[in-house]
């Protein structure tokens, strides 16, 4: 009879009904340590119990704390849980039952967990006054409804017993520690000090826990302290705690430290020291740490083997997995499922996917959620993308349930087909609340440009951590919308959350964007320096991209050589920021002094000396560059490389050369070449050529209002009318409007945006009266307007008058009246700018001293006392 049946008997009469109905419920975990300590010799359980059935009188022993220690040892074993209880029963059934056997039956509860028992159990304790006579059988509840699961509940009972001591405060420390209460920790602590409660070995050990799972280091530092104070410095346990602490607070030396002073060390300390060495990517130092570890440890555990493969995972050091691999066969590990799990996974970072499927395959006994997500991760690793998705859909149909990981890793493929299937499968298992699935959620709305489904995901995720935050303002930061992504920082901060470099990086990328303003960037960049990021190399390189793309070419030169570390993404940056400025000198040096570090190069890199070579028309050393990528570096050139050098070319007029590089391509042209190509046409009046090029274009993009219009421009400079407006009428035809040129302007953290012929500005009447006397000014300097960029069919004064408004210039003259003299300017527009306003920019740098920066879109015009950093060459 189990005890879940029997103690009802026992509890007779309206009080204990009373008592129980009164109490709440209670849910907590307790120290499994001190337990440990309690249990140590109960080495015989059914033996004992043969030798109590077998005594003649069993009254003075059902009162005994001896006895019951077998009642203890059944739960602890796994099995004959059901018997401990019937004993305990049998055990009251014969006599008065004392505090030390109702503690010990709690203990039972605890590890089986049945709560339900222990409530009952709670019950008898009130009714015979043990839960405030005997401070054991209070701790002894403490820790059962600590282990069942409910802090709050184990509180209540902590808090009514008149007496307490250390075993009762770690049994309270232990449960908020499982129970992931961790902040409260702390507190009852310092509170147990004041109460003058000396602390033991497992208190310190409960404590750390909780600091290590917070970070918070200070916090360690002082708890550490207080260790060495009541001499627990050379316990071992403490010291392992010490080491994991230090560890997951980035501390890794403080770690050492701690490692080294130990005049004893187990298998713990040094699996500790390892997994913090590994936690804090400190790869090499913990595989040397294994080799020493070999020399102290006959052999290795479990653990050991989880950890050292791991490295060899991060390390992608096939060999040694392969050596482990063998290591743990010989020793009979093969059945461990945690082991066999980190081969797995190694096998699969390593590329050999089919080894890693292997041992998948020859572990069904130890197949659980956490190898089947760690196989679908290899997957999508290693790119087998259907692979994924199938062992996905067996999973479920094996009936194992996915968790937060399984869903996270799935999301991490980037399915846009399987999201909305994906989506609904985390909303049945209600994991869509859950930090690391919304997390992830969101990030892949966000590669889908999906920011307003991505917000939605976002406010339901229950305590958001800085990745949350710092995936949502990535997540505006990817739309290219600077305003969401600083009203994102500024909450994130109002609630309190500290930011981390990614955080901060992807504010920085967000001021990256055409429409936002430097000065907002220049706020981020002050906040990188505020919580000592600046040195962070993502946040290095986002500063670096950010400066050159809003024109400050020389602040990202200062950010780069201030750079201790750079990364390929920082040196791309300044190469690909000093391309589209015009330095193509400094871009070839700077990719030089890439070559002599001897950072391995990619595709980026080359794509961006080739931009440099472009807009210089360094024909022969692009044609240098691209050929060395293929022939050198084994790279295998792209769309967008062959895009660059049709433009390398036909920039520099080579049209036959470009026509057979076009052919001579691996894979058919896409729209990008061929639209390079019209924009080539253009510019040297090839109509025929054009023609072909548009054909093409149009064929891949029927709906791309570009074409069209350069098709119409390219019959309007040959003075083709009649084709012209044909194109202009297929237009109509179709209903494909004209991209409509637009500017904009950075005055006083405010964007101000023109269009051609725009008057709807509040001061539209001073913008036009300062374009009037700057005309007037420019002609008597020798400025004639060029009216032959202004394609349509009317007369010379019309077109005069068309060139005066165009959108760049109604944005220069906004900012000459806006800003005091000599100030520099900021000019954006969408379109390529046209030769005339190129020339009057030209002019107006020298009459009005001053510094104009144009960013059309193509490249960085730099205008400063009468001429342009591109050499008229755009």
């Amino acid at each position: 009879m189990a005890l879940r049946s029997s103690l009802p008997v026992l509890l007779r009469g309206k009080h204990a009904a009373a008592v129980f109905g009164s109490l709440k419920p209670l849910s907590a975990l307790a120290s499994a340590a001190r337990l440990e300590d309690d249990c140590a010799d109960t080495c015989n359980a059914p033996g004992a119990r043969q030798a109590l059935d077998g005594m003649p009188s069993r009254d003075a022993a059902a009162g005994s704390s001896s006895n019951p220690v077998a009642i203890v040892d059944y739960g602890r074993r796994g099995k004959g849980r059901g018997e401990a209880l019937d004993h305990f029963v049998d055990v009251h059934r014969c006599g008065r039952v004392q505090g030390a056997a109702v503690s010990r039956v709690l203990k039972v509860c605890g590890l089986i967990p049945d709560r339900v028992s222990g409530e009952q159990l709670h019950c008898l304790c009130v009714k015979c006054g043990f839960d405030r006579a005997e401070v054991g059988v209070g701790t002894a509840l403490v820790d059962m409804y600590m282990k069942c699961g409910g802090v709050e509940d184990g509180r209540v009972v902590f808090e009514g017993m008149p007496k307490r001591n250390v075993v009762t405060w770690t049994s309270l420390l232990t449960g908020y520690v499982q129970g992931r209460a961790c902040s409260d920790v702390m507190a009852l602590f310092f509170r147990m000090r004041a109460e003058g409660v000396w602390p033991n070995p497992f208190t310190f050990t409960s404590v750390l826990s909780a600091v290590a799972s917070q970070g918070a280091v200070d916090l360690g530092r002082r708890v550490h302290a207080q260790s060495v104070k009541f001499g627990c410095r050379s316990t071992v346990f403490v010291c392992n705690s010490l080491i994991n602490m230090y560890s997951k607070c980035g501390l890794v030396e403080e770690a050492k430290a701690v490692f080294r002073q130990m005049e004893t060390r187990d298998m713990v300390s040094w699996n500790t020291l390892m997994a913090g060495l590994l936690l804090n990517e400190h790869q090499l130092e913990a595989l040397q740490l294994f080799h020493d570890s070999r020399a102290s440890m006959a052999k290795l555990s479990q653990s050991t083997y989880s950890t050292v493969i791991k490295l060899c995972a991060n390390l992608k050091q096939l060999a040694l997995a392969r050596q482990l691999h063998s290591c743990v066969l010989k020793h009979g590990f093969h059945s461990d499922g945690n082991v066999m799990t980190a081969i797995m996974d190694a096998y699969s970072k390593c590329g050999e996917l089919d080894d890693a499927f292997n041992i998948f395959l020859l572990m069904p006994g130890s197949q659980n959620v956490v190898s089947w997500t760690a196989m679908i991760g290899g997957c999508i690793q290693n790119a087998d993308i259907p692979l994924a998705a199938a062992l996905f859909s067996r999973m479920r149909e094996d009936n194992v349930k996915p968790n937060e990981f399984t869903y996270s890793t799935v999301l991490t493929a980037s399915i846009p087909i399987l999201l909305p299937q994906i989506h609904a499968q985390i909303i049945k298992t209600n994991y869509q609340h859950a930090p690391s699935v919304g997390t992830a959620l969101l990030a892949s709305y966000s590669k889908l440009g999906n920011t307003e489904e991505a917000l939605s995901i976002f406010k339901m995720i229950d305590h958001k951590d800085v990745v949350a935050w710092s995936a949502m303002l990535s997540c505006y930061s990817q739309a290219g919308d600077c305003d969401g992504a600083t009203n994102v920082f500024i909450k994130m901060s109002m609630q309190g959350m500290k930011p981390n470099e990614f955080t901060i990086s992807s504010a920085i990328d967000a001021c990256a964007s055409p429409t936002a303003g430097i000065d907002q960037g220049r706020q981020f960049h002050a906040i990188s320096i505020k919580y000592r990021y600046q040195d962070a190399i993502c946040v290095g390189s986002a500063l670096v991209t950010m400066y050159a793309r809003k024109g400050s070419i020389d602040s990202a030169r200062i950010v780069f050589e201030r750079q201790t570390d750079r990364d390929l993404v920082s040196w791309n940056s300044m190469i690909s920021g000093y391309a589209q400025h015009g330095y193509s000198k400094e871009a070839l040096d700077t990719f030089r002094q890439m070559e002599t570090v001897g950072i391995e190069m990619d595709g980026a890199t080359f794509l961006a000396v080739i931009v440099g070579c472009t807009h210089a028309g360094l024909v022969k050393e692009g044609q240098q560059y691209f050929d060395s990528m293929v022939m050198d570096h084994n790279i295998s050139p792209t769309m967008e490389h062959y895009s660059c050098m049709v433009d390398l070319y036909s920039r520099a007029g080579k049209l036959d050369e470009t026509m057979n590089l076009i052919e001579g391509m691996p894979f058919p042209a896409g729209a990008m070449v061929w639209r390079t190509l019209l924009g080539a046409c253009r510019v040297h009046k090839n109509v025929e050529l054009g023609k072909l090029a548009a054909q093409k274009l149009l064929l891949l993009e029927p709906d791309d209002s570009a074409t069209y219009v350069l098709l119409s421009n390219i019959y309007a400079a040959a003075g083709r009318w009649k084709e012209r407006d044909e194109v202009r009428k297929l237009m109509d035809s179709k209903k494909v409007k004209k991209e409509a040129g637009c500017s904009w302007i950075q005055i006083k953290n405010k964007v101000h945006s023109f269009i051609a012929c725009d008057k709807s500005h509040p001061l539209s009447e001073q913008i036009y009266a300062k374009l009037k006397a700057m005309t007037t000014r420019l002609k008597q300097e020798g400025y004639c307007p060029n009216t032959s960029v202004v394609l349509h069919d009317i007369a010379e004064e019309q077109k005069e008058t068309m060139l005066v408004m165009h959108s760049e210039r109604l944005a220069l003259a906004f900012g000459l009246i806006a800003t005091p003299p000599r100030t520099p300017l900021q000019i954006v527009k969408n379109l390529r700018v046209c030769g005339d306003c190129h020339m009057v920019m030209k002019m107006v740098s020298l009459i009005e001293d001053r510094e104009i920066i144009m960013r059309d879109c193509s490249r960085f015009h730099h205008f400063n006392a009468g001429a342009c950093s591109c050499g008229d060459f755009w």
